[in-house]
């Protein structure tokens, strides 16, 4: 039996610009560990990826869409980066609304590189110490929290990392926090 056996994963997305590792590759360890992940995006076309915020990468076949899915079907969220997509993402209410309603609900909420904008957006980080690609700094601080440069940061139910390179100690973290 894998250890996330029975466990239900959200991956909330835009269709273009995410940056291609963080989505694919927590999608495809967290299946690999036996978790059901479901990708939304804003829209069902397919999700465009890219490397480095500016090279096409592979492209992900979103699931659903964010508009039908529902906090309460599932037990974590990831909220993957790449700048175009966490600015796009934050000024997305719908999505702002999910991670409200994981926050909400004490679900984990994992966010990498510029992901934590969208939580910055929600209004979910007064009083957490988070991480994130290192230009979010201020804006972090501006929302309340404390920003420390370190591959991964745990905070109650926030999982939070820097960038691509901290996806392994991110992916563990977000089993952990299924498992704990």
């Amino acid at each position: 039996m894998a250890t996330l056996d029975g466990k239900n994963v959200l991956v909330i997305s835009t269709n273009y610009g995410v940056e291609q590792d963080e989505i694919v590759v927590p999608i495809e360890q967290l299946r690999q560990r036996g978790a059901a992940v479901t990708v939304a995006a804003q829209q069902s076309d397919a999700i465009q990826t890219l490397v480095g915020d500016k090279d096409p990468g592979k492209t992900v076949d979103p699931d659903t869409t964010l508009a039908t899915v529902s906090a309460g079907d599932f037990d974590a969220l990831v909220v993957p980066g790449g700048t175009i997509n966490a600015d796009t993402l934050r000024t997305d209410k719908r999505a702002v609304e999910i991670v409200s309603a994981f926050v909400a609900d004490g679900k984990p909420v994992a966010a990498i590189c510029h992901g934590p904008w969208t939580l910055v957006e929600a209004g979910v980080l007064s009083g957490k110490t988070i991480t994130s690609y290192p230009s979010l700094q201020t804006d972090i601080r501006n929302a309340g929290a404390e920003w420390v440069d370190q591959e991964v940061q745990v905070d109650g139910g926030v999982i939070t990392s820097r960038n691509p390179g901290d996806l392994p100690a991110f992916v563990d973290a977000i089993e952990h926090a299924l498992t704990a």
